[in-house]
């Protein structure tokens, strides 16, 4: 098997960003049922072994070929469910029932899976990298005893580079999301907007002053009036950051790093499955001072509910690019962050193909 995970066979050409730590799972989908998953156009069975840990193997028995998520965990490793093979958690295999002697290349490939703050990362690397050079990203809102979070995981029928467009231009709030973190419109359109490329990351900031807060945001603060928001984003090759909210208007400054008010802070891990499809891992974490559970409830659910309708779109948007091909399109002012974001993948993107 190629040490270049996602390459095509066609043309012997990385398609994404490689040397990078991409979401493979949230925590809480890991158990011990194997869990199949397709991650850069690689077949990858995840599983937690029974002393806890995380593990990710090639999905396939390299005895017969069928899929190892069709098998189940036990003590020692991983059984495939057709002639009764045993994997270790290294791929190779420790058992062959009724057979005292092991074929010394029976193995399959051992992905390197790291578990950090309820986020399951999965590295994809170069010839050169098959180890990993560092170690995940590390998210401190899911341990912060002044957040609380939940989230999800979306299977898209679109590429992911799509979904960053959607997410790193928040714009679309006022049309796309008018019932919940949605807001004026007119506001959204033209709100100062502050982009710029940090090494392999791309920062964007939009701040909208004395603005109405949307439904999600009264439904969880309460806010007396007008309010003081702000919309700040971090882009990596394999996942987003996100952090908006609001204060009521005049009472903290939008520059300082430990204003109060409401807040929403959502990561967004997006690893590809193919050229055409995506999975989106998304959480969001946010800080209320009373009812807890309760507005944690609120909150997770707007989420839900707003991702719902960016699915939606983008997914339609995908559809109508395959139905017209090749056509041209122009940019407006709102595009200036992905546009950063992709010039950044494509970067990437050559550099793993050296």
């Amino acid at each position: 098997m190629s040490a270049i995970t996602n390459e095509n066979k066609k043309t012997d050409k990385v398609e994404f960003p490689l040397n990078v730590w991409y979401v493979a799972a949230l925590a809480k989908e890991i158990t011990d049922k194997p869990l199949a998953r397709i991650l850069l156009n690689n077949p990858i069975v995840l599983y937690r072994t029974k002393d806890g840990k995380v593990n990710a193997l090639e999905d396939r028995c390299c005895h017969r070929h069928l899929p190892l998520s069709m098998g189940m965990v036990e003590d020692k490793g991983l059984r495939c469910g057709y002639h009764g093979l045993l994997f270790d958690e290294d791929g190779k295999v420790i058992e062959v029932p009724g057979q005292d002697q092991i074929p010394p290349k029976a193995c399959v490939k051992k992905y390197h899976l790291k578990q950090q703050d309820a986020i399951v990362w999965i590295w994809f690397g170069t010839k050169d990298n098959e180890t990993p050079t560092e170690e995940p990203p590390k998210y401190n809102f899911h341990t912060d005893p002044n957040y609380v979070f939940d989230g999800d995981v979306y299977k898209y029928q679109a590429p992911y580079q799509l979904i960053h467009d959607n997410l790193l231009d928040l714009s679309h709030l006022g049309y796309v999301h008018v019932h919940t973190i949605g807001g004026d419109a007119h506001t959204h359109m033209n709100a100062k907007l502050v982009s710029e490329t940090r090494g392999e990351s791309v920062f964007i900031k939009r701040y909208l002053p004395n603005s109405t807060p949307p439904p999600t945001y009264t439904a969880a603060y309460p806010f007396k009036g007008k309010v003081d928001r702000w919309q700040e984003l971090e882009f990596y090759p394999s996942h987003i950051r996100i952090w908006t909210g609001a204060v009521d208007v005049n009472t903290d400054s939008l520059d300082d790093p430990n204003r109060k008010g409401f807040h929403m802070r959502g990561l967004h891990g997006l690893t590809p499955e193919t050229s055409e499809t995506a999975h989106y891992f998304w959480t969001i974490a946010t800080n209320p001072e009373n009812n807890v559970e309760e507005i944690k409830k609120k909150v997770v659910e707007q989420t839900r509910f707003t991702f719902d309708e960016d699915k939606v779109v983008v997914e339609e948007q995908f559809k109508n690019m395959k139905k017209f091909g090749e056509q041209p399109t122009f940019d407006i002012h709102v595009d200036v962050g992905p546009n950063r974001a992709r010039r950044l993948v494509k970067k990437l993107v050559r550099a793993s193909n050296k």
